[in-house]
């Protein structure tokens, strides 16, 4: 079996793989921002932001590769009811690490399975992460070590790498963290007989 994996993330690809799962990327390609200013105006909660974007994902994609199944996935951060995007500048994501130093945000992962178009099963799973008190020193730092890889992640970290200094601790799924509920995707897969059980 090879799995559709309907983005454009190394890291949701590597988890996979790692796994055994034999997977292709095709991004969906969607305007999500209009999907996610959409659904907030409707009253969606961040977890259901993740949700929803992960079951158009793979709508997106399986309804142009028919008869393969496409797996869509997405993050959402919450912070006191509010859900971040990713900063557009490092004085964004400087800004954004002094809001979050010494407190508690919620990451949000969202899956999806589709066929034909169809979707045929969603998850969500979070995980809550605390930030120690960072000092501007180490904040300037942080960012001057990682300053466009801080841009590609919604909380401006990755915590598979130095990101992982940021925190005082950690509640939840390690692969939850990554952007994809691995476990529960593994099981759906060899529930419907994509994988050997």
């Amino acid at each position: 079996m090879t799995l559709i994996l309907a983005s454009r993330s190394a890291a949701r690809r590597q988890m996979l793989e790692a796994a055994g799962v034999t997977v292709s990327l095709d991004a969906a390609d969607l305007d999500e921002g209009a999907i996610k200013g959409r659904l907030l105006s409707e009253g969606a909660t961040p977890a259901a932001v993740a949700q929803a974007l992960a079951g158009q994902k793979a709508m997106a994609v399986s309804s142009r590769r028919p008869g393969v199944l496409v797996l869509g996935s997405d993050q959402t951060l919450e912070l006191d009811g509010t859900l971040y995007d990713k900063a557009a500048s490092l004085d964004e994501a400087r800004a954004r690490l002094v809001q979050f130093s010494g407190r508690s945000h919620r990451l949000h992962s969202g899956a999806a399975l589709a066929r034909d178009g169809q979707l045929i099963w969603t998850c969500h799973d979070a995980a809550d992460l605390t930030v120690r008190s960072l000092s501007p020193a180490f904040i300037d730092a942080y960012l001057s070590g990682n300053g466009e890889a801080a841009l590609s992640a919604v909380g401006g970290y990755w915590l598979e790498g130095e990101g992982v200094q940021l925190f005082e601790q950690i509640r939840g799924d390690y692969f939850t963290i990554l952007g994809l509920p691995l476990l529960p995707v593994l099981a759906e897969l060899r529930r419907c007989g994509e994988l050997v059980s």
